[in-house]
């Protein structure tokens, strides 16, 4: 069976930052225990693990500021690559806490255009992932009466803007965008003046085009990437509904199974930004190394 590596795949610019960040701060001896993420610091689990090693508490399973309340007193707090909202950053200076934002630059430009339409009259229309921390940080530049968020194109049926009002389309940074698209024509039907700023980071939009590319040349794409990794689902997603191919994520090698490849000649493998290079490298030497003269016979 040919292995095909796509490029890119894995790990972004803005991931190396956030993880190099959290990683000098864990060594930095004059840094205030205990060290507290708000939220994981990347969605990907492994990554999550290796600072955990190195004595970084992740505080998951709700929103910043119902986080950031369980942080103790004289403790450091990391805000995420995601990130995070101003009063949840205000609240934090309140409580005198010592902290370090690893916002990702693009997310960070994200919340200036939103800070700077707020300021120019116009009201947000945040196309977004409901849940997902990227959208609550965002969104928290804006009134709560002045912004909306929406993720398919039957939300902007729901939206109360009236028409006559200064729109801005804006995008969260890991969405497919091909399905923002579609999201995007639903907004101009209705509000045909609504100014739109595609906000899709470029390593984001790389990633979906070379999988989409490669996908057309082979049998099966394995996307590998976190349950909760917004970008590596979008891939296998794009995958399948761009490039018309099957397409499986997997979190570790673990998670192969030897039946998907039994009438596979060629597999793809990409990875999602948040997914660190040595589990992509096992799960490309396993591909390597399958033989299907070895399965059992029920297989």
């Amino acid at each position: 069976m040919e292995v095909v590596k796509i490029t890119p795949r894995g790990y972004c610019y803005g991931v190396v930052d956030a993880m190099t960040m959290a990683k000098q701060v864990a060594r930095d001896p004059a840094v205030p225990r205990p060290i507290y993420v708000l939220g994981q610091i990347v969605h990907n689990r492994h990554a999550v693990e290796d600072l955990d090693r190195l004595g970084i508490m992740t505080l998951d399973g709700g929103q910043r500021a119902e986080l950031l309340e369980q942080v103790p007193d004289g403790a450091t707090v990391i805000f995420t690559a995601h990130g995070i909202s101003p009063d949840v950053k205000k609240r934090a200076q309140q409580r005198h806490l010592q902290f370090f934002d690893a916002t990702c630059p693009d997310v960070t430009k994200t919340h200036t255009l939103i800070r700077d339409k707020i300021h120019d009259g116009y009201s947000i229309i945040y196309i977004g992932s409901k849940g997902h921390p990227e959208p609550e940080g965002a969104m928290g530049e804006a009134p709560k009466d002045r912004v909306a968020l929406v993720t398919i194109p039957e939300d902007v049926a729901f939206l109360s803007f009236d028409e006559g009002m200064r729109l801005a389309v804006v995008t969260q940074t890991t969405l497919s965008q091909w399905d923002t698209q579609e999201v995007i024509d639903a907004v101009k039907q209705r509000y045909p003046k609504a100014e739109v700023y595609n906000e899709i980071c470029l390593a984001t939009q790389l990633r979906q085009e070379a999988a989409v590319a490669a996908a057309k040349d082979v049998d099966l794409v394995v996307v590998v990437g976190d349950r909760r990794s917004n970008n590596s689902n979008r891939l296998v997603e794009v995958v399948e509904k761009v490039a018309k191919k099957p397409a499986v994520r997997v979190e570790r090698v673990e998670d192969l199974d030897p039946a998907w490849f039994v009438a596979v000649s060629r597999v793809a493998v990409t990875a999602g930004s948040s997914t660190p290079s040595q589990v992509t490298r096992a799960v490309i030497q396993w591909l390597e190394a399958y033989d299907k003269k070895s399965l059992p016979s029920r297989f």
